[in-house]
């Protein structure tokens, strides 16, 4: 049975439920998220250009700064969007005592984990599958289609080889395991296929059996992790794609660890930045976000002077410079806010029906705000996700029940939203006795 693919207003449509249900669950939308963005032009046409030279075979890193409330996690959303848009693979990490800054292998692994494309999330095996493909394609092409299946897989074998030359020099292992991955799937050895992928990914408790197999010894660890995520980069670019870019977002939870950690942690970064300076991280985009403690505080980036000296900026004069290494973002403010539930609005009247702009007059949205405001000690950049989740339950009422009125109706009682605080939310809270 063929199912017809959506046509442009219904993908539309999809895509506005989508973003809808997302401000419900008071999380950033998967996609669409240029149709609410407010404020980011100038730092989006920065990363877009920085994007454009990395396609282009380049390495290149942006730090983003701001404090909660400033729309980080929007900006990293967005810009990952973009980056998807320009063709590349994108990778989500948020530093966490599963994966910190310290530990390379943890944030190799989770780039791996979190492989994403315009159409596919956790796309290692679409990525893998599509290079080995595009290999064998451009070789029958080559050959006249005169290759028979042995001599084809020996010869595909051998490109495996070649692609990661520079790779295979210094550690001979990504190809071995890729070339394992290949043979496994033509003999239909399933298994063992998918132990390679996992071994790759440098997911734990990969079998003896498959190293054995291979001719592997080992398993990725923190001195080879930036090494093959070179080779993963070259396999992407084979299959296809612009390249990598990867968000590692919530640094600033390593500011609580050991020195030793913290310090390791921070070199790191100082190996990253000088290897994309070098040219040894082409079609490579990184994104690093915190907030100013992370940046300035003790336990900080201030406390490793090489990287201090190689992400500080030239002190604002009122005017934003994104392309400097950090991207400063200000706190939100009404007016900005406003211009959301505007845009949400819009969005909304495509996911369901127009609402109606007599009963959500820009008004009522300011009067909205203030309300909630008043409840969190005046902090605008506190609430824009839980006044979003309200507005939304107040379109919901509006389109569901002719006689609501949302100026007699609504009224914010944060009870509701015990348990679902986060903890910069509680710590502005107005407690009523």
């Amino acid at each position: 049975m063929n199912i017809p693919e959506p046509d442009r207003t219904d993908r539309e449509r999809l895509e506005s439920i989508n973003i809808i249900n997302a401000l419900r669950r008071g999380t950033v939308p998967a996609g669409g998220l240029e149709r609410i963005a407010v404020g980011l032009d100038i730092e989006e046409d920065v990363i877009a250009k920085q994007l454009d030279y990395v396609a282009l075979g380049g390495g290149d890193t942006k730090f983003i700064r701001g404090e909660y409330g400033s729309g980080k996690t929007f900006l990293v959303a967005r810009s990952l969007e973009i980056a998807r848009a320009k063709g590349f693979v994108t990778s989500h990490v948020v530093i966490s005592s599963s994966a910190p800054l310290h530990k390379i292998k943890s944030i190799y692994q989770q780039v791996c984990a979190g492989l994403r494309t315009r159409e596919e999330e956790h796309a290692l095996k679409t990525i893998v599958d599509t290079w080995l493909f595009s290999i064998e394609e451009r070789l029958l092409s080559a050959s006249n289609n005169e290759l028979a299946d042995a001599g084809l897989e020996e010869a595909t074998s051998r490109e495996i080889e070649a692609a990661l030359s520079g790779i295979s020099e210094t550690n001979s292992a990504l190809a071995a395991a890729l070339r394992t991955y290949y043979r496994a799937n033509n003999t239909g050895d399933f298994p063992l296929a998918q132990a390679a992928l996992g071994w790759l990914a440098a997911e734990p408790n990969i079998g003896r059996d498959f190293k054995q197999k291979a001719g592997i010894k080992g398993d990725i660890d923190d001195s080879i992790a930036f090494l093959f995520l070179r080779g993963l980069v070259a396999v992407i670019h084979g299959a296809g794609y612009s390249g990598l870019a990867i968000a590692i977002d919530e640094m600033e939870t390593t500011q609580g660890l050991q020195r030793s950690q913290r310090e390791k942690g921070y070199q790191t970064l100082v190996q990253v930045i000088d290897a994309l300076d070098r040219g040894d991280m082409p079609r490579t985009y990184f994104l690093f976000t915190g907030t100013p403690a992370l940046y300035d505080g003790s336990r900080g980036i201030r406390s490793v002077p090489p990287l201090f000296d190689r992400i500080s900026i030239v002190q604002t004069d009122g005017f934003r410079n994104p392309r400097q290494p950090q991207i400063v973002l200000a706190k939100f403010d009404t007016p900005r806010l406003e211009q959301v539930a505007l845009k949400v609005m819009d969005v909304y009247a495509q996911a369901y029906a127009e609402p109606d702009r007599e009963r959500v007059s820009h008004r009522f949205i300011r009067a909205m705000i203030k309300k909630i405001t008043t409840r969190f000690g005046g902090r605008v950049d506190i609430i824009p996700r839980i006044f979003l989740k309200e507005f939304v339950d107040m379109l919901d009422k509006c389109e569901i029940y002719e006689d609501y009125n949302p100026w007699e109706g609504y009224e914010f009682d944060f009870d509701h939203l015990k348990g679902d605080l986060k903890k910069e939310e509680e710590a502005v809270m107005v407690v009523k006795f």
